[in-house]
């Protein structure tokens, strides 16, 4: 695998922890800024909010200026870290929640640039492997890059934090400046070449099938602690190390499915979404047991978040892999992290108890599995008659 893959892999790291860092510090951001602790939690919504209507509007002007993919992502990671920086700096929530949509926006934006990049730099049949290893930074930001901040929070205060975050941007920067070779011309995709992508039906069934996976385990996931601590019976002093183990299941399942994503890409998420969807379900029914819930917590993981280099190995085989398609694909992601967690909560307070999130996740995968039906037997990108007379070339 090309050292830069690697490079993207952290950058994709830097990025991810910059998005869930405020969760662990909640309590100190709330003192610093004298707010609710319910108002800083905004702030990650914000950063979501950024993602998924911003990340794809500055990906568009970048190719409407035809920005090359280099240089482009030289600027986002430059934005990105004036941005982190004012959140480092700030002295009110105002300024905080700028900053916060500001990084979301960039971040979005750097996440399809870097799986355009990845994509260049690989064969066709080894993208799914290389899109493991650089959303293997997201995965890794869950399980090293949270928890540390959150550490240094404890402390050295949340500002530390945050400049780290902005010296890991600044690094990233170095590194794609010294060794990410420029774009051939070959590698260069317009603005409308990526238009047309999208009147592929294909693509927007592959977005809705990833919305669908995530959404499932986003639903379930954003629960888990009440659910182990509540019902399962786990004392609290035992959820970071619970949510490290689901944190260390992911990383090795994304290991896994990128290695055979490319070849086996719908059967492997048919396979994960049925997988899921069971072990959702024995959760479920048997949560109040504390061994089946730590078991089901493993399998969840290795089956949950760790489809991710399939969903995107799909989408790069349907269509040209260029920013707009994959920034489009990372704000579809987003929605369904936010819808999930919105789903899941409404089935709490409509009186189904701790549990419902759980349902409504099997729910969501059984859709997912269910979306995924006309495709099986058949290649990513394999074209059905209906898709050509939709005008899907």
């Amino acid at each position: 695998m090309p050292l830069l893959v690697y490079i993207l892999g952290l950058t994709v790291f830097a990025l991810s922890t910059s998005e869930f860092m405020v969760a662990g510090m909640m309590p100190s951001l709330a003192h610093a800024l004298g707010e609710p602790v319910a108002r800083i939690g905004y702030l990650i919504s914000l950063y979501a909010l950024g993602m998924v209507i911003g990340g794809p509007l500055v990906t568009f002007g970048m190719l409407k200026l035809r920005i090359p993919n280099k240089p482009g992502l030289l600027c986002l990671l430059g934005g990105y870290a004036i941005a982190q920086s004012l959140a480092a700096s700030a002295d009110s929530y105002e300024l905080m929640a700028a900053a916060r949509l500001l990084t979301g926006v960039a971040g979005a934006a750097c996440f399809g640039v870097s799986l355009a990049i990845c994509a260049e730099a690989v064969s066709p049949p080894a993208r799914g492997r290389a899109a493991a290893v650089v959303i293997g930074g997201l995965m890794l930001a869950s399980v090293l890059g949270m928890p540390l901040t959150t550490l240094i929070d404890q402390q050295l205060g949340w500002r530390a934090s945050f400049w780290l975050v902005v010296g890991l941007a600044l690094l990233c920067m170095s590194l794609v400046a010294l060794l990410v070779p420029r774009s051939s011309p070959a590698g260069q995709i317009g603005l409308g070449r990526e238009l047309g992508a999208f009147r592929k039906r294909e693509l927007w069934a592959a977005y809705a099938t990833s919305a669908l996976v995530i959404s499932a385990i986003s639903a379930a996931f954003s629960y888990f602690t009440p659910i182990l601590t509540e019902v399962s019976g786990f004392p609290a002093s035992a959820i970071p190390w619970l949510l490290a183990l689901y944190g260390i299941a992911n990383v090795v399942g994304n290991g896994v499915v990128g290695r055979f994503a490319d070849r086996h890409t719908i059967p492997i998420l048919a396979g994960g979404m049925l997988v899921l969807s069971i072990a959702l379900a024995l959760f479920a029914v048997f949560a109040h047991w504390q061994g089946a819930s730590l078991a089901l917590l493993v399998v969840i993981g290795l089956v949950g978040m760790s489809m991710n280099p399939a969903i995107i190995a799909r989408v790069m085989r349907i269509a040209h892999p260029g920013p707009l398609v994959n920034t489009v694909h990372t704000s579809v992601i987003n929605i369904g992290l936010s819808a999930g967690a919105w789903i899941g909560g409404l089935g709490i307070a409509a009186g189904h108890g701790l549990l419902a999130p759980l349902w409504v996740g099997v729910a969501l995968a059984i859709l997912g599995l269910l979306s995924l039906l006309p495709y099986l037997g058949r290649e990513p990108g394999e074209a059905t008659p209906a898709a050509f007379a939709a005008g899907a070339d």
